[in-house]
């Protein structure tokens, strides 16, 4: 079973409890989202397997007594196979995230997290990667001066090179995506939700 730490609004330790109970309950807790670029201003989106949507490099839950930086790169080893060093990860932000689901029995999933946002200097090759069959198809490397014309434009296609597996083969297939292909919430856009990454991103390598 995963335990989480949960906290007061204001950041207050307060215990642990099981993930479901969390969920359950509306409790806040820490997230991790990781992006990882490279020096020729690109940035990594992971193919999520259940939607097939392009979105973070990697995330997930901080877990009982884990530091973001621990979850950070846990993270990037179980989603997409990588062990980077984490230790110069650079913080973006903290967004406080508040959702409210009914689930198909009828239950509510409410999620209190913040999402502790940062990106890592990514120094591999595209064969480095090894994809969780169960979560993740492949990633996405697209200029992240050229994703956020996207974003701010809402139309429109830009380049991008896409990695998979076959056959325990990474194989790369270029093509242009366009922003539906980009995973948004009903209530969000594409531009408000992934400025601040590209940005930092433009900022780091110019």
């Amino acid at each position: 079973m995963e335990y989480l730490d949960y906290y007061d609004e204001n950041g207050n330790y307060l215990g642990y409890k099981a993930r479901d109970e969390i969920h359950k309950e509306g409790l806040w807790h820490n997230t991790v989202h990781c992006w990882l670029y490279d020096m020729d201003g690109s940035c990594y989106f992971q193919i999520r397997k259940d939607s097939g949507k392009f979105y973070t490099t990697a995330s997930g839950h901080v877990l009982k007594g884990e530091t973001v930086n621990e979850a950070f790169k846990r993270e990037i080893k179980e989603e997409i196979g990588l062990d980077i060093d984490t230790s110069d990860a650079i913080l973006v932000n903290i967004v406080s995230w508040k959702m409210d689901k009914v689930k198909q029995d009828g239950t509510v999933f409410k999620d209190r997290a913040k999402a502790n946002v940062y990106v890592d200097l990514f120094e591999g090759n595209l064969n480095s990667f090894k994809f969780d069959p169960n979560e993740v198809l492949g990633v996405v490397k697209v200029k992240a001066k050229e994703a956020l014309e996207l974003f701010k434009n809402g139309q429109g296609k830009i380049k991008a090179t896409i990695i998979t597996s076959k056959n325990d083969h990474n194989i790369e297939e270029n093509r242009l995506v366009s922003i539906e292909e980009f995973e948004v919430m009903d209530h969000e856009n594409a531009y408000d939700k992934y400025k601040e990454v590209l940005n930092k991103i433009i900022e780091i390598t110019k």
